[in-house]
């Protein structure tokens, strides 16, 4: 009787794969000018958020002055002693999967404080085992960047589209090398890019059934003193001999795969994903919808900023979770 639910269930996920595809997914990304919207915003809340679409923006950013000032001279001339938190790690993945010693783990950047001015060198100056990331989620835009704000809109427009302030405002900058993983966030993202260029490997809410999940142990990135990095395991442990009991309430759910190299052996499912990419450049703005997988890359000290609007808790987020009940 098991097997044969099992069964049904993996059926419907393939079903409501195909209609997904059939009905709304496409795998080129939409493109859209912000006259557009400005012009008529019902329109584009009735083609793509309630749609739960992404698209691409063009031209959002023109009246930004940050468009035609921010660059590392600029920040080097206004905010050279500002004191910025950033994500340091050997490989360039922060908040991602990791292997030592034959166990998995969910392993957190080391962050660092330092002026602009060093973080800034360090760009300039890359080495093979120290890649450098501004991407604290804490909408440090707002709380540590203020000498900035003059510099960008608060994206009126969007606000009225989600009938809401933004959450949190992010301030993103650094090395081509460091590299979001696969995750997915409960929030409609505006995402601007006001320097070089960002990539995105996007998949729909309905591809969860195909993306593999784990729970990890979660650890944290640490340079000793003889320039040597080791993970430090978080939770009190002492030796990976204890990571095998710890319980589940004490592990993090990750995805598990590398969009850019994955592992079809161990998690075949893959293979029935829907795939969109899209690259954002400088000017440009990408509307990614809430509960949307994404994976970012970027170009070398590309800027951005992001605006988080809180999703609204509504079917769309009951269905998911109703989803997620089924794939555990």
């Amino acid at each position: 009787m098991e097997n044969f639910e099992n069964n049904k269930i993996n059926e419907a996920f393939h079903l409501l794969r195909q209609e997904a595809k059939d009905l709304y997914l496409s795998k080129k990304i939409a493109t859209i000018n912000i006259d557009e919207i400005k012009k008529n915003p019902l329109k584009f809340h009735r083609d793509f958020i309630s749609h739960n679409i992404p698209v691409l923006i063009k031209n959002a950013l023109s009246n930004w002055p940050a468009i035609y000032k921010w660059s590392a001279s600029y920040f080097r001339e206004i905010l050279p002693d500002k004191l910025v938190t950033v994500a340091v790690t050997p490989n360039g993945y922060a908040d991602a999967i990791v292997s030592e010693n034959g166990k998995k783990l969910f392993t957190l950047p080391e962050e660092r404080e330092m002026n602009m001015s060093t973080f800034l060198d360090k760009l300039d100056n890359p080495v093979d085992d120290e890649i450098y990331y501004i991407q604290q989620q804490n909408s440090n835009f707002e709380n540590r960047f203020h000498e900035l704000w003059r510099d960008v809109d608060i994206v009126p427009w969007a606000s009225e589209l989600f009938g809401k302030d933004p959450d949190a405002i992010n301030f993103w900058m650094g090395d081509k090398r460091a590299i979001t993983s696969m995750h997915k966030d409960p929030y409609e993202n505006i995402y601007c890019v006001v320097e070089g260029e960002k990539e995105f490997i996007l998949h729909p809410p309905t591809d969860l059934p195909w993306i593999p999940y784990e729970k990890y142990p979660s650890a944290t990135y640490k340079k000793q003193r003889n320039n040597k990095w080791d993970i430090i395991y978080n939770e009190n442990i002492n030796s990976s001999q204890e990571l095998d009991n710890l319980d589940s309430e004490n592990l993090i759910p990750w995805i598990s795969i590398d969009p850019l190299n994955p592992d079809y052996a161990n998690y075949p499912q893959y293979k029935n994903v829907t795939t969109i990419k899209v690259k954002v450049k400088k000017g440009e703005v990408l509307y990614l919808p809430s509960l949307w997988f994404h994976h970012v890359q970027q170009s070398h000290g590309c800027i951005a900023v992001n605006y988080w609007y809180d999703m609204n808790y509504d079917i769309k987020y009951a269905y998911f979770k109703f989803m997620e009940s089924l794939c555990q």
